[in-house]
């Protein structure tokens, strides 16, 4: 198991947004968390990388309590994520946002950066090698000159997503990675976003477009803060109660 929460409860004044969360997630697997607006998925996000602190309950990362460690130290120990909205550097080409986001854990000293030293070319043959398997990985490598700014949308999301994985992340949370994207686009991305578990990454995802629901071998359901259901993709569209509460009685 890598990562388990135990009654994560978060709390905003009067309001609960998410109440006693149980949740598993195993080595090498592929979690959906869904739900619909506003059902606390994004919050639940936030606690997990340490933006947001619970009002009680435990966050475990691979048998360590995580629970109340700051962003940068959940990141050191192996999380990576993105964002609804993504950091990308517009005026860096896909290539330079890539090798950039492999600096967040630099391997030279800035002695080694100032003389050039064989430690720092070595380094940096080893970016260039990784941040070209990472395109390569993500069907990025034809864009990778082009400016980030200029990309459609789905390519964008993808770059996100390239720059989380340099960070060398065992556990990739993917906030809303379908958002906005056309059909066409989100086939490809799903395609795409399968190569991470086959490459050995654990993946938590957090959306609310169905054609998700093809890619996860278990998807955990909350509404209000609340889990209603947990199971496969195929149990998750044939129970009742999840149709009820998230598809307004109309199965998927």
């Amino acid at each position: 198991m890598l990562l388990e929460t135990k009654n994560l409860t978060k709390r905003f004044g009067g309001l609960t947004v998410m109440n006693n969360i149980n949740l598993t997630l195993n080595k090498g697997e592929i979690l959906g968390l869904i739900g619909p607006n506003g059902a606390g998925k994004s919050t639940f996000f936030n606690l997990v990388t340490g933006v947001l602190s619970p009002t009680s309950g435990k966050i475990y990362y691979d048998g360590k309590d995580i629970t109340r460690l700051k962003p940068h130290r959940v990141a050191a120990l192996g999380i990576g994520r993105t964002f609804q909205l993504n950091p990308l550097f517009g005026e860096f080409t896909v290539f330079e946002n890539v090798v950039a986001a492999h600096h967040l854990h630099p391997h030279s000293s800035v002695i080694d950066v100032y003389f050039n030293t064989k430690k720092y070319r070595e380094n940096e043959k080893k970016v260039v090698e990784s941040t070209e398997h990472i395109l390569e990985l993500l069907g990025l490598s034809h864009v990778k000159d082009e400016l980030a700014k200029n990309l459609p949308h789905g390519y964008q999301k993808l770059l996100g997503v390239a720059r989380a994985v340099a960070t060398q992340p065992r556990l990739l949370l993917l906030d809303e990675p379908l958002g906005g994207m056309n059909p066409e686009e989100i086939i490809f991305s799903i395609e795409v976003i399968s190569k991470l578990q086959d490459s050995g990454m654990t993946v938590l995802i957090v959306e609310h477009n169905m054609q998700i629901l093809d890619l996860c071998d278990r998807v955990f359901v909350i509404s209000f803060g609340e889990k209603i259901f947990e199971g496969t993709p195929a149990e998750v569209r044939n129970d009742e109660t999840v149709i009820e509460t998230y598809f307004g009685g109309v199965a998927v």
